[in-house]
């Protein structure tokens, strides 16, 4: 179906086109026609769905069809980190180049004074993370009392992250009478308790089954010995040339370390994760968009939000210590209908998480031992680590002080460091 067919605005169809699209995806097409009704929606998509545009261009439609003489937040985008925040503000911008309304992202790690300047001279649409955004209802310096839709985007990762009740605050001081629109790539029990309490008489979409891969992506796992796993990384995208590679550690040191290994080889690399400031992790992703950088090396939380249309490499380095992670890191290859390869090195202290992966999926992955690299069935596996300052589940007081009195350099990616739900084990990133 063709945007056209959508009953969208002529300056929203310009816009749309000037981006170069003209069919619009699955989710959007289901999506769009009802928030434009007012309905309340629960989809569930994947990311590189089309979601972030599903519910962008009806909510500025919305803004347009209905307009108002006061300057104030009319709609509100909560994501789980800065990256997200800032491509989903990226969204309102390029959508609504040809309408007059304004957005601000509401994210932590950049100065606070200069967000509360931009509110002071009046904002329609806010996409912020939780913490921060809970800091400056704090300071009173936002008014959400006229917000008109509220978008909750990839729950499952808020909730993962620890987010719920500073969720549960903001939805405190939002008036009753409002659209609500959330989106999630799973339908967790969690997801489905969260969306009973926030959606009125829901539409429920779902455009994939719950952990469905990109069918374009290739998936293979290199078996090979844990300190060999760096030399057959830079081997493979030496000898095969590959231009541009998202490779993944589970923690901020790994991170740092394998990218400086990889300059040392000769490869351009960079690493993104949650103790770079803001401004470092948007050079970072700026140059590997680029191709300045070769290699971006990230952790989880910190490539939440990586949206990059060819990217035709992910590497995992280190596999997630949840399944559900493995998807999402191999979903930022294979968007927009191209294809992407998913490469695996895994060492023997990986087998139970890989086979926690492949029951998930309900399938066995390729396996290819690549020659010169055979691992040596000597050696034995060894405890995986979670890196250093993590804390134990439960220690939620804690990791709530930290962001409330925490320099930047401490917080998480969003700003704000945040405890996993007990029973889950938390990642560094």
């Amino acid at each position: 179906m063709l945007f056209n067919e959508l009953g969208l605005s002529a300056e929203l169809l310009r816009a749309v086109d000037e981006k170069g699209y003209r069919e619009a995806t699955p989710i959007q097409i289901k999506v769009i026609p009802l928030i434009l009704e007012g309905r309340d929606i629960l989809a569930g998509a994947q990311t590189g769905t089309g979601k972030t545009a599903g519910f962008m261009l009806p909510i500025l439609q919305h803004l347009q069809m209905s307009p108002t003489n006061r300057r104030s937040v009319r709609a509100l985008i909560l994501a789980p980190t800065r990256e997200l925040a800032a491509q989903v503000a990226e969204s309102a911008r390029v959508y609504g180049s040809h309408l007059r309304f304004r957005s601000s992202v509401i994210v932590g790690g950049v100065s606070i004074n200069t967000q509360i300047a931009k509110l002071r001279k009046g904002v329609d649409i806010v996409v912020a993370t939780p913490g921060r955004l809970l800091d400056h209802l704090q300071q009173r310096t936002i008014d959400l009392s006229g917000i008109e839709i509220l978008v909750l985007d990839e729950a499952d990762r808020m909730l993962d992250m620890g987010f719920i009740r500073d969720i549960r605050k903001i939805l405190k001081v939002l008036p009753a009478k409002r659209q609500n629109l959330l989106f999630s790539a799973t339908f967790s029990d969690e997801i489905r308790q969260l969306a009973a309490d926030l959606l009125n008489k829901p539409t429920v979409i779902e455009v994939a089954a719950r952990n469905k891969l990109a069918d374009r992506v290739t998936q293979v796992v290199h078996p090979v010995d844990r300190n060999r796993k760096r030399e057959l990384l830079s081997h493979r995208i030496g000898s095969e040339n590959w231009k541009q590679v998202l490779v993944f550690t589970r923690t901020k040191h790994g991170a740092n370390r394998l990218a400086e290994q990889l300059c040392d080889d000769g490869l351009s690399a960079t690493a993104i994760h949650g103790n770079k400031s803001q401004a470092q992790r948007t050079r970072a992703l700026a140059d590997f968009k680029a191709g300045k950088a070769r290699v971006l090396v990230a952790t989880d939380i910190a490539a939440r939000g990586i949206d990059i249309d060819r990217l035709p490499h992910v590497v995992n380095y280190e596999l997630p210590h949840v399944p559900e992670d493995y998807v999402h890191r191999i979903g930022r290859t294979a968007r927009a209908g191209h294809e992407g390869q998913a490469v695996s090195l895994v060492c023997v202290d990986e087998k139970r998480l890989l086979a926690d992966i492949e029951r998930m999926l309900k399938c066995e992955i390729e396996k290819q031992v690549i020659p010169g690299y055979e691992p040596d069935h000597r050696i034995k596996a060894e405890p995986i680590t979670q890196g250093r300052g993590q804390r134990s589940s439960g220690n939620r007081s804690g990791a709530q002080n930290q962001r409330r009195s925490g320099p930047p350099k401490h917080r998480s990616a969003q700003g704000g460091q945040r405890q996993r739900p007990a029973g889950r084990q938390r990642r560094a990133g």
